[in-house]
């Protein structure tokens, strides 16, 4: 029998033929971490097609001591031995689990042919994108069940936590979603001003500004500020709450994280997109009325009279047709990326940007549907 270590954390050795049997002593914590480390420096397997470590003795053991366990088991492993340990009792097992879950191979840049390498990324990306689509997808048929579920019993809906999602993701933005399409509004009527003015057209202005405000830019730009502002929150919400494990503690609790967590967002979002939809609408007229009336003389009334000729009904319903599109899609992919976020701060900052970026690539390609879905209807 032989005692490699110093006190506070060792390793025994019994050896045979063919087997190293090593008995772990002491607490295995990070207090201990030199001599356990000095410990393991000095094991060999000698040429034994089997190594045991025997647990049963240990008295304390935490992250740095599963870790230096583990790294004891792939040394051996890596010498052609088979490693086992015994004695494990259930939490150690798990810290032990855990450690070797998380203990994964660095990836190295790949090296060869530059062609190949850019067309294997092009293909690896490309399965992502398929695995999230698909992902998306499912997801997005539980929250639709979950909807229907809370439609046929509404005594299922969390109306204070949908209210305060609506108040966050709505009211909260109507200051600079209201600003924002005011500069645009302004800025689009300058800029068409200009350009008509070339054509003797300066009066078609107003055409410009209320046609494009409110079939496409309107909406549009509140789309992308609220996938921005609000589906980047719910992302790190959900996600922050997945880190904490306090996702895992509802499902234990028998709840439902689709109707406690996404539902309400879903739902508020639905509710307040064609409220901040209008909103845009009317301070982007007045941006560009404000610039009608300073640059053209135009007076408040003829402006008003203008709109009243240029527009007609599917005008100014268009976008409050989208934007309950909008806001489901919005609401989903932001629960979505939330959910997918896995045990580290940095899953949380990945999968917020990467809410951003689907969120506002799926607006913009669905807009463009609509609209040609408009346009081939006659609308």
């Amino acid at each position: 029998m032989a005692r490699e270590g110093e006190a506070g954390a060792w390793l025994e050795a019994v050896q045979d033929a063919t087997t190293l049997v090593i008995k772990a002593r002491g607490d295995w914590i990070v207090r201990h971490a030199d001599a356990a480390d000095k410990a393991i420096a000095h094991l060999d397997a000698q040429g034994r097609s089997s190594v045991i470590f025997d647990l049963s003795n240990i008295g304390k053991l935490d992250t740095t001591g599963a870790w230096l366990l583990h790294k004891a088991q792939r040394f051996f492993q890596n010498q052609g031995a088979t490693s086992t340990f015994i004695g494990v009792n259930g939490p150690q097992a798990t810290l032990l689990d855990a450690v070797t879950k998380a203990d994964k191979p660095m990836e190295h840049p790949p090296h060869g042919n530059p062609v190949l390498v850019i067309v294997e990324r092009m293909g690896r990306t490309l399965e992502d994108v398929g695995h999230t689509m698909r992902d998306a997808t499912a997801f997005f048929g539980l929250v639709l069940e979950t909807l229907g579920k809370t439609i046929l019993n509404p005594r299922r809906m969390r109306l204070t936590s949908t209210v305060y999602h609506m108040e966050q993701a709505g009211l909260d933005a109507v200051p600079i979603v209201s600003l924002i399409s005011f500069l645009i509004g302004a800025v689009l009527a300058f800029q068409g001003a200009e350009q008509l003015r070339k054509f003797g057209g300066e009066v078609f202005t107003v055409n410009l500004v209320a046609i494009s405000f409110l079939r496409e830019v309107g909406i549009l730009l509140t789309a992308i500020m609220v996938a921005g502002r609000s589906g980047s929150a719910f992302t790190a919400q959900i996600g922050s709450m997945k880190v904490r494990e306090e996702v895992d503690a509802m499902r234990t609790l028998g709840l439902d994280p689709a109707e406690v967590l996404v539902l309400p967002r879903v739902i508020a979002l639905i509710v307040m997109m064609p409220i901040l939809g209008f909103i845009a609408a009317i301070m982007g007229l007045s941006g560009g009325g404000l610039v009608v009336l300073l640059q053209l003389g135009m007076s408040p009334e003829m402006y008003i009279q203008r709109l009243y000729d240029a527009l007609d009904f599917w005008d100014v319903f268009t976008g409050v047709i989208k934007a309950p599109v909008f806001g489901l899609l919005i609401a989903v992919i932001g629960c979505f990326e939330g959910m997918k976020v896995e045990g580290s701060a940095e899953s949380v900052g990945q999968r917020t940007t990467a809410s951003v970026v689907e969120g506002i690539f799926t607006v913009i390609v669905i807009d463009a549907f609509f609209s040609i879905l408009f346009i081939q209807l006659g609308l």
